[in-house]
């Protein structure tokens, strides 16, 4: 899954939310379930998140939106081997990646 947000230090639940299709309530609560979330709060109490937060709601996206896990099976996964969950996440992206630029080279032909 690609997710098209601008390179910036900080982004707001709104912009996250957006860039994956979902409510800012589902953003909300995958923070306040999975431990791996971990915005930053401004004065106001708003939820700023970061590029590994982000990249982090990747994972979560693909184990429970594309995968079929359930959150206590996502949790679970990303807690006894974190790593593992990562690396293969890392390597189905960058397949995308190539999937892509592949059939958009087979357009142009």
């Amino acid at each position: 899954m690609h997710i098209d947000l601008p390179e910036k230090r900080y982004y707001k639940i709104g912009e996250v939310a957006k860039a994956f299709g979902v409510n800012t309530s589902l953003i909300r609560f995958w923070d306040n379930e999975f431990d791996i979330i971990k915005p930053k709060k401004n004065a106001k109490g708003n939820r700023l998140f970061t590029k590994e937060d982000v990249d982090n709601f990747k994972i979560i996206y693909n184990l429970v939106k594309e995968r079929g896990f359930t959150l206590d099976g996502a949790r679970q996964k990303l807690k006894r081997n974190p790593d593992k969950v990562v690396s293969n996440h890392e390597i189905i992206s960058r397949l995308e990646a190539v999937k892509a630029e592949l059939k958009n080279i087979k357009n142009q032909l």
